[in-house]
């Protein structure tokens, strides 16, 4: 099995004139993205056998998974809503989950990305900073309840899942949380909406970086992507950098990709 690939991934470069970096949905930015060599490894080999999870490294593999609300590229949303979080409780062990967004994406070559066709997302980033994880608490949940579950601890979480053929063309990069420096490598960017300004870690190269991914994801597997993480004492990984990439050694003729994310406010007692 392949030990992994050499590719470019796309970091953030500040903005030249020292505004505050902001971007749109339509990936209108006042900063610019810059390639870099990178060597992405293939987590599934025995060289990368050591213990991946949630809470090591900002994400974890599930496999043998199957959901029942995916058929012929279709998305049964309800279903699929209800299946996800009895999966991230039961894997996590939350005591409640509450889902808030979700993106499919399917690879268009020559498409523009758009709000009703999303591309897969080729720049390094994170879904959300911590204080818009502190925002979508209280803009999800009944006022009543906010106190007590941010008194607690809680996480943004990422299941994403490849639809209908594996995600061989253009995989999911994943930064593992250990390599990350939280002074140097992230970057606060506001993403402006129709309605709201959200925020989103754009994120800055690294040498040191260890980017990899999971080759070949097939639709029976998800992988949970830590976005965000309130235990914030050094015990436990706070976030995933990831993005989409071009392996080199995709085979012509390979299916496009396909992908669900589904975005969950997930809590602790």
């Amino acid at each position: 099995m392949s030990s992994g690939v050499t590719t470019d991934l796309f970091f953030m470069q500040s903005p030249a004139n020292g505004e505050r970096a902001s971007a749109t949905l339509q990936n209108n930015r006042n900063y610019a993205l810059e390639p870099k060599v990178v060597t992405v490894e293939n987590y599934r080999t025995k060289l990368s056998s050591e213990s991946i999870t949630l809470d090591t490294a900002g994400f974890q593999l599930f496999s043998n998974r199957p959901t029942q609300f995916i058929k012929d590229g279709e998305v049964q949303v309800e279903g699929y809503y209800d299946e996800s979080i009895a999966l991230l409780k039961e894997v996590t062990g939350a005591s409640r989950v509450v889902l808030f967004d979700h993106t499919i994406r399917r690879r268009r070559p020559g498409e523009t990305d758009s709000l009703g066709k999303r591309q897969p997302a080729a720049a390094t980033h994170v879904d959300q900073t911590f204080k818009a994880a502190i925002a979508r608490v209280h803009r999800h949940l009944p006022p009543e309840d906010v106190p007590g579950l941010l008194a607690k601890r809680f996480q943004i979480i990422n299941l994403w899942r490849p639809i209908e053929n594996p995600a061989t063309d253009w995989p999911l990069a994943l930064c593992h949380f250990s390599s990350v420096d939280p002074e140097k490598d992230v970057e606060e960017i506001d993403l402006i909406t129709p309605d709201r300004k959200g925020e989103v870690y754009g994120i800055k190269y690294n040498e040191r970086q260890r980017w990899g991914y999971f080759k070949d994801m097939r639709p029976d597997e998800f992988v949970l992507i830590k976005c965000n993480e309130s235990l914030q004492d050094g015990s436990v990984a706070l976030y995933t950098p990831h993005t989409a990439f071009d392996d080199p050694t995709t085979p012509e003729g390979t299916p496009f990709r396909q992908s669900i994310e589904i975005r969950a406010l997930v809590f602790y007692d």
